[in-house]
């Protein structure tokens, strides 16, 4: 799937082409695992390590 992705670089954001194996809603927090050339890279859902207090219930 193709999306795009705002990375957060030098105190701004930059658009980059965003490629995953499913589709990731958007809004969604990723991270990225591989550069690409012409601006593509491959990201995953973000899984944050630490549950959130609704995770716990």
């Amino acid at each position: 799937m193709l999306g795009e992705v705002l990375v957060a670089i030098r105190g701004g954001t930059e658009l980059y082409i965003a490629r995953a194996v499913e589709a990731i809603p958007a809004g969604t927090t990723v991270l990225v695992i591989a550069v690409n050339p012409g601006r593509i890279l491959d990201v995953v859902p973000w899984i944050p390590l630490t549950p959130t207090p609704a995770d716990t219930i």
